[in-house]
């Protein structure tokens, strides 16, 4: 049996068990470890939330009827917003991308569970598909997945679990102030949420506000490969990591926006016949090295984009932290922010050359 397929039968069968389990011993049903719990109970008991809290999402709507006391995450950073919100999950899912060792944790989550005092977190091992057995046994009260791309089958059978906080309308196009909204509602935390989007505007606006040079630069996130020269994909507004850089302060430039034929596609694939499209960007952002620009440079088609011709790029290396904090959140931000104004700013500076 793999773990997607995991039969609702056995699945009903675990949840009871661990109800009566739950039952026999309160300290199950702990939210977090004792020093976390200390950490993070003010935060808690000060939330205005009135229950029931209803939350609607491209599936549906969630009912939550009372103070969740165990949270789960699962798939992308929706734990990293349970965490800068002081809360320890009682489980979420391993990182895919950009860890640098095999703790299945990006730097900025581990630093945030050290600073709680988090010696061995639950973490599920569900690169390869949910591990629904694992969530269950987590026994949570509330499954946090606002930034996912969760199918409706997982959603269905994560709901036998607990109630599940989806995506609002896409899946992995979930901004980064939404999945603090979302995910901070579903916590019954939603003022804590909202201070927590100000205090990271704040942020984002004072470290931009020290690189003057980039604001109102025309960008666009542009993906290369050196195996295949004949396509580029460009991710849109709509995706976080473009949307991102619109609050560093620079735009996309009319070109681009104009050959988007769906605004709610998080990405365009561009043929290298029509790289012109590319020609009005001050700035190209894309994941790379050294080596994948003098290729994309030496390219007849995609070496005649201004940007590639004067080196206004920046190529963060691929399989990095920084690679994956392209899809921000307030613990990502405050860990890559400073990195990755510098190198925008250094490309920004090929522009007066």
């Amino acid at each position: 049996m793999t773990k997607r397929k995991i039969s609702l039968f056995t699945l009903f069968i675990s949840i009871f068990m661990l109800s009566v389990l739950a039952a026999c011993s309160s300290q199950e049903t702990d939210a977090t470890s004792g020093e976390e719990a200390e950490g993070g109970s003010e935060s808690t008991e000060e939330s205005s939330s009135e229950y029931p809290i209803v939350i609607e999402h491209a599936f549906g709507e969630t009912v939550i009827e009372e103070k969740p006391e165990r949270v789960a995450t699962v798939q992308w950073a929706n734990h990293d917003v349970a965490l800068a919100l002081g809360v320890e999950p009682v489980g979420f899912s391993a990182a895919n991308y950009g860890v640098q060792d095999d703790s299945g944790m990006l730097p900025w989550t581990k630093e945030k569970l050290d600073e709680l005092g988090v010696e061995d977190p639950n973490i599920f091992q569900d690169t390869d598909g949910l591990d629904f057995e694992a969530v269950a046994d987590s026994n949570p009260d509330v499954i946090l997945a606002a930034y996912s791309g969760i199918t409706q089958e997982d959603y269905d059978i994560l709901s036998q679990i607990a109630p599940v906080v989806a995506y609002k309308e896409a899946p992995w196009v979930t901004t980064w102030r939404e999945q603090v909204l979302m995910n901070a509602k579903g916590m019954g935390m939603e003022e804590e949420g909202q201070q927590l989007i100000e205090e990271t505007e704040k942020f984002i606006q004072e470290k931009a506000e020290e690189y003057p040079e980039i604001q109102g630069k025309t960008v666009a996130f542009a993906s290369f490969s050196a195996d295949n020269m004949s396509q580029i994909y460009v991710y849109t507004p709509a995706d976080p990591r473009g949307k991102f850089l619109e609050e560093l302060g620079m735009t996309y430039p009319d070109s681009v926006l104009n050959a988007i034929e769906d605004e709610s596609n998080f990405a365009l694939t561009l043929s290298a016949e029509n790289a012109d499209v590319l020609n009005d960007a001050d700035i190209l952002i894309g994941y790379g090295d050294e080596s994948l620009y003098e290729a994309v440079k030496a390219d007849p088609l995609l070496g005649e984009i201004p940007a590639i011709q004067r080196g206004s790029v920046v190529f963060i290396g691929n399989g990095t932290p920084l690679a994956a904090s392209g899809n921000p959140n307030p613990l990502s931000i405050q860990y890559t922010l400073d990195e990755y104004l510098k190198l925008i700013g250094d490309a920004a500076a090929k522009l007066d050359e």
